[in-house]
C-alpha cells in the first residue's frame, strides 16, 4: 500500500495557517507529500522550506482569482494537485492547511487504509470533525458546523474536489462511497489572534462574493468579533496534537467562552434536541453515501 498526502496552501504567514504542523500531522502515513503553493504575498515559501523531510514535493501555481462564486478557486487549485499524484499510489490523503491530525488516530488511519486498499467499492474514508473555536479550549456546537467529512480518497482521478474544496465527488457528479473511520481531523481555522482573524474573514469574502456584496455585508471593524459569530459553545478538555504543542504555547491573545452562551436558532433549537437524544442530525448537509 502506497499513500500520497496533498494540500494546498496561500499566505500562510499573513493569515497565521498552521501549514507546518498541519502537513507533519499526517506525514508519517505518507510516503509522499504534495503541496499546490499559490502565489502569495508572504514569505510562505520559506516557511514550507522548514519541511525538511524528502517527501515533500512543491508544486507552485497561479490561483484564478476571477473564480469568486462559492469557493471555486480552491476546489480548482485542490484538483491541480490531486492531479498530480502518480498512479502508484492507491490513497490520497488531503487535509487543509488549517487542519490538524492527532497521533493518537494514526494507527487507527492506517489500518482502515490497509483494510480496505483492495475493497474497490471503497472510495473513501469519512473523519469524524472537532471545531476550535476563539481559542484551543473551546469548541463550537452548532448544527451549522459539519460533523465528518472524506479525507482519504482512492487515487482515482474520476475524483474531484466539490465545490469550495470542502469535500469530493466521482464523475460526473456522483457521491463517494465511503467508510466511517473512528479518527478525527483538529479544524483550527476559526482560532487566530481576532485582528488576523478578521483580516482573514473579509479576504476570504472575495472567494464567495463580488466587492459590492462585501461592502454591504461585512463589517471593518479592526478586530473580529467572535462573540458575533457563534451560536453555542463546549469547553475541550482532550489533549492537542504534539505538533500544535509549540504554536499553542505562543497564543497572545485572550478569548472569554462561555459554554452557557446559547444563540441557538429556533430551528436549531430542535435539530439539536432530535440529535441529543437520538443521534440524528435532521436536514444534515452529506457529500457521500455511507457503505
Amino acid at each position: 500500500m502506497k499513500v500520497a498526502g496533498f494540500t494546498i496552501v496561500r499566505n500562510a504567514v499573513k493569515y497565521d495557517y498552521p501549514v507546518l504542523e498541519s502537513i507533519r500531522s499526517i506525514l508519517p502515513l505518507c510516503d509522499v507529500f504534495y503541496i499546490g503553493l499559490g502565489q502569495s504575498e508572504d514569505q510562505t515559501a520559506l516557511l514550507l522550506s522548514q519541511l525538511k523531510s524528502p517527501k515533500i514535493r512543491i508544486i507552485d501555481s497561479v490561483w484564478d482569482d476571477r473564480l469568486r462564486e462559492g469557493g471555486q478557486v480552491l476546489a480548482a487549485e485542490t484538483n491541480k494537485v490531486f492531479r498530480k499524484i502518480p498512479e502508484e499510489y492507491d490513497w490520497a490523503f488531503y487535509i487543509q492547511a488549517d487542519e490538524v491530525v492527532h497521533e493518537r488516530f494514526h494507527p487507527v488511519i492506517r489500518q482502515s487504509m490497509m483494510d480496505y486498499v483492495e475493497d474497490k467499492s471503497v472510495e473513501g474514508l469519512l473523519f469524524k470533525y472537532r471545531h476550535f473555536y476563539g481559542s484551543y479550549d473551546f469548541i463550537a456546537e452548532s448544527p451549522k458546523w459539519y460533523r465528518h467529512e472524506i479525507r482519504i480518497i482512492r487515487n482515482d482521478k474520476r475524483i474531484f474536489s466539490y465545490r469550495d474544496a470542502q469535500g469530493f465527488r466521482m464523475h460526473p457528479n456522483q457521491k463517494l462511497r465511503v467508510k466511517p473511520i473512528d479518527a478525527e481531523i483538529y479544524h483550527y481555522g476559526w482560532v487566530k489572534d481576532p485582528r488576523t482573524m478578521q483580516e482573514k474573514y473579509v479576504d476570504f469574502q472575495k472567494l464567495w462574493h463580488d466587492d459590492r456584496w462585501i461592502e454591504e455585508n461585512i463589517s471593518r471593524k479592526p478586530t473580529f468579533q467572535y462573540e458575533d459569530h457563534i451560536e453555542r459553545l463546549s469547553r475541550f478538555d482532550g489533549s492537542h496534537p504534539l505538533v500544535m504543542q509549540k504554536r499553542i504555547a505562543r497564543l497572545n491573545w485572550s478569548f472569554e467562552g462561555h459554554p452557557e452562551f446559547d444563540n441557538l436558532s429556533f430551528k436549531n433549537h430542535i435539530r439539536d434536541f432530535v440529535e441529543r437524544y437520538t443521534g440524528y442530525r435532521l436536514w444534515e448537509y452529506k457529500n457521500y453515501k455511507i457503505i
